[in-house]
């Protein structure tokens, strides 16, 4: 129940302000990676569309790969033009369901600090979804602990770690207590599926 607001207007339906980022790209895969990137820009009738896709393309690295399919791409590389097609129509709240879940650790350590650099550049509210504890420490200024049964929020765990953030930080004592404690919150909600309260 509640209300979700944006701006101060309630959002009641798809909102054209809120950008999103899956677990799997969903490209459309009958357009060139550039004609991806443009296609909310076009769709909202705003400036250049793709004059803006080759603006954010340039910022995901992949300016060479604008005449690509999709399929033509690898994992990191697809989620990347994700990322700029989210970012594309500048909007003030971007929604990423574990974009990173399917990608190798090394490409997700990768996209981890790339995902970073831009959110400072652009300043959007970021809600993410991840399973990892370490994804969600390193990349949270709060953690959203949810319960098992049922379903809601259990805790919010603040983390106060200082950015800009590096990859060596997850070596530090802080992040490391932040870790366990999230740990032992995230068990306490398993071990409720495995013995569940008469």
């Amino acid at each position: 129940g509640g209300q979700i607001l944006i701006d101060d207007k309630v959002v009641v339906g798809p909102n054209s302000g809120v950008g999103i980022v899956f677990q799997h790209h969903s490209l459309f895969p009958w357009m060139t990676v550039l004609e991806n990137v443009a296609f909310g820009p076009k769709m909202l009738g705003r400036g250049d569309p793709i004059g803006t896709a080759r603006t954010f393309l340039a910022l995901v690295g992949l300016e060479k790969f604008e005449k690509a399919w999709p399929a033509s791409l690898s994992g990191g590389m697809q989620q990347r033009v994700g990322i700029a097609r989210a970012l594309a129509t500048y909007p003030p709240v971007l929604l990423m369901d574990e974009p990173f879940g399917a990608l190798d650790a090394q490409t997700r350590s990768i996209m981890q600090e790339e995902l970073l650099k831009l959110w400072a550049q652009f300043n959007s509210t970021v809600v993410f979804v991840t399973h990892d504890i370490e994804e969600a420490i390193f990349l949270a200024d709060r953690v959203i602990v949810m319960k098992t049964m049922p379903g809601g929020i259990k805790v919010e765990v603040p983390i106060d770690l200082p950015r800009p953030r590096t990859h060596d930080l997850i070596k530090s004592d802080l992040f490391n207590r932040y870790r366990g404690q999230i740990f032992e919150l995230i068990r306490e909600e398993a071990l409720k599926v495995f013995n569940p309260i008469k």
